[in-house]
């Protein structure tokens, strides 16, 4: 998970061997990538944000044409196809041109055609992002049915939402992994307190606030302000006296931060940190 450009699809390039490192080394259960592509690739399947269809071709036609170019055979090209139609539910559309599918429908034909030869490990590169929310819905039914049957699914995403329903989450900035843990040991282990914040004039609040010694982040969360605290920084009784005297009354109540909350406080915290290299 990261912001554009952090460096998620490079990432996932990486894994399935599309380009090379510049420095150590890549396996896939156990096959180093650039030195075994060939035994690599077929334990991948990989799905990029943009995946290669071909709109004239039929929902079927598009996955036989991927089966012919991983070699499989018909009779077990037949059994293949006709269960991922079933799991997807576009079985009613197998004859439908790629083309006339809507968004989500062609995501779920791109994966058909990733599964095809039947990867050990699913990598997604932003596979729901301009798909509707049913959509996104089903794709992550249909993922956790594919975790379940024995799969490992490496996804990139922007969606925080997304990011919680994963076993382990992976912060990415800059072309740095920051870190790697589960969404409730990332949230327990962060260092800054965060504080839900109420008041009548949330945008002149959110100024004030955004100004005083301390304050690492003040962000819009629904009908309120999440606030992050630095630690050691100023507490919410010092806060609530700067807004007061500033003719402005707002109520702070201490809060469990989400992923949301934990992934700016990080961004942060990398964004404040001199440069390794630095000297004092």
């Amino acid at each position: 998970m990261g912001p554009d450009g952090a460096g998620k699809t490079t990432i996932l390039r990486l894994l399935c061997g599309l380009i090379s490192p510049s420095a150590g080394e890549v396996r896939i259960a156990g096959r180093d990538v650039q030195r075994e592509p060939e035994a690599a690739r077929d334990l991948i399947g990989y799905m990029a944000h943009r995946f290669g269809l071909y709109p004239d071709l039929t929902v079927e036609e598009n996955m036989f044409f991927y089966a012919d170019l991983f070699g499989i055979r018909r009779a077990e090209r037949d059994a293949s196809a006709a269960g991922l139609l079933r799991m997807t539910r576009l079985e009613p559309f197998r004859r439908r041109a790629a083309g006339k599918l809507s968004g989500g429908m062609r995501q779920k034909l791109a994966l058909m055609c990733t599964l095809l030869h039947r990867p050990r490990i699913l990598l997604l590169d932003e596979p729901t992002t301009g798909v509707d929310p049913v959509s996104r819905r089903d794709f992550w039914t249909i993922l956790y049915q594919l975790v379940k049957e024995g799969l490992t699914v490496v996804t990139a995403t922007a969606y925080l939402d997304e990011a919680e329903r994963c076993r382990r989450v992976g912060l990415l900035h800059r072309g740095r992994l920051l870190h790697c843990e589960s969404p409730d040991t990332l949230r327990r282990r962060m260092p800054e307190e965060c504080y839900e914040v109420r008041s009548d004039d949330l945008g002149r609040v959110r100024e004030i606030l955004a100004a005083a010694p301390g304050v690492l982040s003040v962000e819009p969360a629904g009908g309120c302000l999440h606030l992050l605290l630095s630690p050691g920084g100023a507490g919410p009784q010092s806060l609530e006296q700067i807004l007061e005297r500033e003719g402005r009354r707002a109520t702070l109540r201490r809060i469990v931060p989400s992923l949301e909350d934990a992934f700016i406080a990080t961004i942060c915290r990398a964004d404040a940190a001199p440069p390794a290299n630095s000297r004092a």
